[in-house]
């Protein structure tokens, strides 16, 4: 995969395409979560550490699953 150019948006990895997998079926029926709901829905659903790390670098609050997808994206690990 060729890295991502100067001004280029950063290449989705497939950490992101699991925590986005991840994020449709943790808010299925659910409008918002909690930083606490996400981690222990993740940790249910054993994601592997990297994906755990993110969860765990958010900050607390309550999450709508946009909010969450583009708040995890910023996280560097």
């Amino acid at each position: 995969m060729a890295a991502a150019g100067p001004g280029s948006p950063p290449a989705v990895t497939d950490d992101i395409r699991e925590l986005d997998t991840f994020l449709d079926a943790a808010y299925d029926a659910q409008e918002r979560l909690t930083s606490g709901d996400l981690r222990r829905r993740a940790i249910a659903a054993d994601l592997p550490a990297a994906a755990l790390t993110r969860i765990d670098a958010l900050p607390e609050g309550e999450y709508a699953q946009d909010e969450a997808a583009e708040a995890l994206r910023a996280i560097n690990v």
